[in-house]
């Protein structure tokens, strides 16, 4: 047996890594992650704290997991926005993968739009959203620039609202509901670039 197999293994049967992952999450959705205890953890979860730390090492690691997941979703769609030809197509693609990631990954997107700052594992994806939100907004003036979005309108104002209709789809979306999460990329880019484009 690897080592790998044996790790995969470890812990309290029925319960692995991902699981101690999710619930996670899910408690800091709820009660936030500095009211969260690893004794909530170990409860929701029925495992004992020994058994609990075969799985991972700290409440400090399933955030720094779960944030990196939302993160990562959103930079990667960034960059696949990026490589579109136009500014145009370039500000659609990244309007329907922040979209997507939001409602493939919405425990973790909730997590990181929670955030306050508390710790540095905090500090250092408030950062990277920074560094996300101000490449999205080189976007929206490349878009101004080709006449695609109105230039009366202040591209960093227009990006912190194009995101906030996104970011409330974490509040009431649901993966089961009716709403077809394609569907909703689609609906969002017609409100938010209807409303941005130069007026007749």
């Amino acid at each position: 047996m690897t080592t790998s197999t044996r790790t995969a293994r470890r812990g309290r049967p029925g319960h692995d890594r991902a699981d101690v992952i999710r619930a996670g999450v899910e408690l800091f959705n709820e009660q936030g992650y500095d009211a969260t205890s690893v004794s909530d953890l170990t409860g929701r979860l029925g495992l004992t704290k020994s058994a609990l730390y075969h799985h991972v090492e700290s409440k400090e690691q399933i955030l720094q997991i779960a944030l990196e997941d939302a993160l990562g979703g959103l930079e990667k769609a960034l960059e696949d926005a990026l490589q579109q030809p136009t500014a145009g197509s370039r500000l659609t693609a990244i309007i329907e993968g922040a979209v997507r990631v939001l409602t493939e990954r919405q425990p973790q997107v909730t997590l990181l739009l929670r955030l306050r700052g508390n710790s540095e594992i905090e500090t250092a994806a408030l950062a990277r959203r920074r560094r996300f939100d101000h490449t999205v907004t080189g976007l929206v003036r490349e878009a101004q620039s080709e006449g695609i979005v109105r230039t009366d309108l202040d591209a960093g104002v227009a990006t912190r609202l194009i995101f906030g209709m996104i970011n409330s789809v974490v509040e009431w979306y649901r993966p089961d509901g009716p709403v077809d999460p394609d569907l909703l990329a689609g609906e969002i880019l017609a409100v938010a670039l209807g409303g941005l484009r130069p007026r007749a």
